[in-house]
């Protein structure tokens, strides 16, 4: 199994001016870890290990960071968890997500979003 999905091109677009923690190369998981991310953030960490991710992403949206994440969908995890107890927002995907010339995931996925208070001006 690899971590090594780039996010379809389509998704990319409609964050194409968010901050990337991880993008696709070497050295991306230590390094997006132990970074300040963007006041706009979307990350697509690797689907083997997201739980370090979502701390990550709760720890920066309390700073009223928008968070955006690409996973898998799993509800029955300690991630999914952790972004529901953070009242993050999730858009499923009606079909498998295409993921560059590898083809379709073999499971479902979906966005989580942690809104930032400082985008949105007031706590919802």
């Amino acid at each position: 199994m690899t971590d090594s999905w780039a996010t379809p091109k389509w998704v990319m677009e409609l964050v194409k001016d968010y901050f990337d923690p991880c993008p696709l190369n070497d050295n991306w998981t230590i390094n997006g870890l132990q970074i300040e991310w963007g006041k706009k953030t979307y990350c697509n960490p690797p689907f083997s290990n997201p739980l370090p991710w979502v701390h990550k992403a709760v720890e920066e949206n309390k700073k009223g960071k928008l968070i955006i994440m690409m996973l898998n969908v799993d509800t029955s995890t300690r991630w999914y968890k952790a972004l529901v107890e953070a009242n993050a927002h999730f858009i499923y995907f009606a079909e498998r997500l295409k993921f560059s010339e590898k083809g379709a995931n073999n499971k479902p996925n979906m966005l989580a979003i942690l809104s930032g208070d400082a985008l949105l001006g007031e706590k919802e």
